[in-house]
């Protein structure tokens, strides 16, 4: 037996070993129900510190990585932009080149055709002035009006070979005595050789070569001699022999076609100086021998600066390759980070889930703890049920003890 005393009125008295241990176990209980519902309010703060926790860190994470991402782009198109500007520039510089080497050529023949005009206008002087002496010595002797006739016609020969000294020579020996005595010094790596392929039906008389120093033809010329006198019956015009030439042309592999003419002397066309037959065939010209050698230094000149031009072209296209070159890299390479991108955030998506699961697993685990909560309360109530009457409900001894306790109370 256990002894109890009443906290209210000090009376003490005696109850058995089990009533005694329920009465304790009551008592625990409140206490167990107190630390219990601490501990589970605890627990709720903990949880919801470590989920609004993981939420911050992901929002810092996903910013983070957008404003790495931001950051790289815009260093990356600034420096394209830097680099196609550069570009930009230096094809600018290449244009202006090629445009003032255009200019140099166009001023270059130019000054070849003014040289040649202003010898014809001083032989065409020279002839007018004979003429006028002529025509004052004319009243005088038969004698002096026959050599003046003469001498006339002498200049007039002269105005359209222009001492070329071709008496006793044929033009095509003529051609090529000019071309060994003079075109050989300057341009030590030409040829200007018989064209004696007739392989295809027809020839031309000689074909000009020229090459560089490390032997890339950059010129070549085919040349067709026509030289008919007043005495022959039946007059040809230059005309006649345009079409034929430029066949032989292009079957020779040849990039210009010349042809140097002692037909239709009384033309002052084809007297005054080069003319320029491209408008009926491609690349075609019409000379008169005193011509020759100005006309190949003039065609020398251009195509020596076309070949620069050909080359610097080349070098420009090859940067443009190069700046093409340099937009395929970058594309690759915004494609490479485009791919690390979407694998990275396929993996932050992947670690998403696995929070998710565990936030899932957190939430299984806090609605045990409430289920667990709700069980205690049940407990708690039924320990708040608990009374004296209920304990003492099977025990009479007990139940009598407490009446009298409540009797003596009252009194």
């Amino acid at each position: 037996m256990k002894e109890i005393k009443c906290p209210h009125c000090g009376t003490t008295f005696s109850v058995n070993d089990s009533d005694y241990e329920s009465i304790v176990s009551q008592i625990r209980n409140d206490e167990f129900n107190r630390s219990l519902q601490e501990r589970l309010h605890e627990r709720d703060l903990l949880y919801k510190q470590r989920v609004e926790e993981m939420k911050r860190r992901e929002e810092e994470m996903r910013r983070a990585e957008q404003q790495s991402y931001q950051l790289k782009l815009h260093d990356e198109l600034d420096k394209l932009k830097s680099q196609l500007v550069e570009k930009q520039s230096e094809l600018d510089k290449l244009q202006v080149t090629v445009t003032n080497n255009q200019r140099d050529l166009e001023l270059a023949r130019l000054e070849e055709r003014s040289k040649a005009q202003e010898a014809l206008n001083g032989k065409n002087i020279e002839i007018n002035d004979l003429r006028s002496r002529m025509e004052v010595e004319k009243s005088g002797y038969e004698a002096r009006l026959k050599d003046a006739k003469e001498t006339i016609e002498r200049y007039k020969d002269m105005k359209t070979r222009l001492s070329t000294k071709m008496v006793g020579e044929t033009l095509e020996q003529h051609c090529s005595t000019l071309f060994e005595g003079t075109i050989r010094t300057l341009l030590p790596h030409a040829t200007f050789e018989k064209d004696n392929d007739a392989s295809e039906g027809s020839k031309g008389d000689f074909i000009f070569r020229d090459f560089t120093d490390d032997g890339e033809e950059y010129l070549s010329i085919m040349f067709e001699m026509k030289n008919e006198m007043d005495e022959t019956a039946t007059k040809h015009k230059n005309e006649d022999f345009l079409k034929k030439l430029d066949e032989d042309r292009r079957k020779k592999g040849c990039e210009y076609a010349v042809l140097v003419s002692m037909l239709e002397l009384d033309n002052e066309l084809y007297n005054n100086g080069i003319v320029d037959k491209s408008h009926r065939h491609e690349k075609m010209y019409v000379i008169r021998p005193q011509f020759f050698i100005p006309l190949i230094t003039l065609l020398v000149q251009t195509s020596r600066k076309s070949i620069d031009l050909q080359r610097q072209l080349a070098v420009a296209k090859s940067q443009t390759v190069d700046l093409s070159n340099f937009e395929g890299e970058l594309n690759a390479f915004k494609d490479a980070f485009g791919r690390n991108y979407r694998l990275a955030s396929e993996k932050f998506k992947t670690a998403i889930e696995e929070i998710d699961k565990s936030i899932a697993h957190l939430q299984k685990i806090k609605d045990s703890l409430i289920g667990s909560e709700n069980n205690l309360r049940l407990a708690n109530d039924k320990a708040d049920a608990l009374s004296v009457k209920r304990l003492t409900r099977k025990s009479p001894t007990l139940a009598q003890a407490f009446a009298d306790v409540a009797k003596t109370e009252s009194n």
